[in-house]
């Protein structure tokens, strides 16, 4: 056969390369081998209809906390399949001195590609120690990141309630021995302003998360957006969403999405306690946004090619020939549906979107429904089918 498997007749939604239209997918040795109208099914060992759903590239969670330390933590696999993502990157739940842990305990026995923002903490994020200035020390955190550039896509700093630049400045200067973006979790201090955190401290295409926070200042005392946050853009600042139990809010996010100040990536700051009120998983993420008046374009771009973009991790996000094979499967439904924000305010919607179908490296992960398995009257004797 020409193929392993043909995802039949979804509407196929690839930001990177301009696709939006009903295509088939097909598959071999676990990359993208086709993206074509009318790919014959007699060219693959399996075919699968997924007409109805959008396919798209698998989705990047480019803020959740999957490393132990923080007792927040979750294994990826059972959060991330569930919601069509193939991709998350940690934020800080290592520095370099536990870095190596982390991977041979969560990187290596996970099914999801799992990246890493290092942490300017050496010790990774324990809570008193992150209020360590000795802690922060560019030179380890930067050859760290060096040594493992398959897995560490570049530097994190948060939590940090001193009145200085320490962990700022340290942490970017962590990120330009690297030569990599630092992520930026921040709380304005009247010593250490937000504005010239975004316009004076930040280089561009570095990322501040939680953009839609209570406690970062986006909006002015009239509810507009306002002009350090538009310069910031025009610099290259990204700003993500940054979901978490504490900071996303529709008394900023509203009014800004609404005035055109969309995030530049989707992420969920995902944990223990952000996994249940808000839930804040990336599916849900990403229909707050669309019920907020984000297109679905907009919503899957700052949750594939964008976040790829801001990791720097160009390969991934996009369904382009010979890219490795991870793909959604999602459905849009309508109906009347409710949201809560961190705030635990509520959001009356008509949009939710379903993951319908994971696939990662060319495998299918997640398959509720049994879109890719026989029925039962047709099955024969069967203990455990397998693809």
């Amino acid at each position: 056969m020409t193929y392993d498997l043909i995802l039949k007749g979804g509407h196929v939604v690839d930001p990177a390369n301009q696709i939006d239209a009903v295509m088939d997918v097909a598959i071999k040795d676990r990359k993208i081998a086709a993206v074509l109208p009318n790919i014959p099914s007699t060219e693959s060992s399996k075919t699968v209809s997924v007409f109805g759903y959008y396919v798209t590239p698998g989705l990047i969670d480019i803020h959740v906390h999957v490393y132990g330390g923080y007792d927040g933590w979750m294994f990826p696999d059972v959060h991330s399949f569930t919601n069509g993502v193939t991709t998350v990157v940690d934020t800080g739940g290592a520095g370099w001195k536990s870095f190596e842990e982390f991977r041979d305990t969560i990187i290596t026995k996970s099914q999801t590609r799992v990246l890493v923002l290092l942490n300017i903490v050496g010790a990774g994020m324990l809570g008193a120690v992150e209020q360590d200035i000795n802690e922060m020390d560019p030179v380890p955190c930067a050859e760290t990141v060096q040594k493992y550039p398959e897995s560490i896509v570049g530097v994190k700093t948060a939590h940090f309630g001193g009145a200085g630049w320490e962990a700022v400045d340290r942490a970017i200067r962590a990120a330009e021995l690297s030569n990599t973006p630092v992520m930026i979790d921040f709380w304005p201090r009247p010593t250490r302003s937000y504005s010239d955190l975004i316009l004076k401290r930040m280089r561009p295409n570095d990322i501040h998360t939680h953009v839609y926070a209570q406690h970062i200042p986006t909006l002015d005392s009239d509810g507009k957006v306002e002009d350090y946050m538009l310069e910031a853009r025009e610099r290259g600042i990204l700003f993500d969403l940054g979901h978490g139990a504490g900071s996303f809010w529709w008394r900023v996010a509203v009014p800004a999405i609404q005035q055109g100040f969309l995030p530049d990536t989707i992420s969920t700051d995902l944990h223990k306690r952000s996994a249940l009120i808000p839930n804040a998983n990336m599916l849900t993420t990403m229909s707050k946004c669309l019920n907020m008046g984000m297109s679905l374009e907009d919503v899957l771009l700052r949750s594939t090619a964008k976040p790829a973009q801001a990791i720097h991790r160009l390969e991934l996000g996009n369904l382009g020939i010979d890219a490795e094979a991870d793909i959604a499967v999602l459905d849009l439904q309508r109906g009347n549906f409710g949201f809560v924000d961190s705030g635990h305010a509520r959001l009356q919607g008509n949009q939710k979107l379903q993951c319908m179908m994971t696939i990662r490296s060319g495998q299918i992960v997640w398959d509720p429904n049994g879109l890719s398995w026989p029925d039962w009257k047709t099955a024969g004797e069967y203990t455990v089918i397998n693809h």
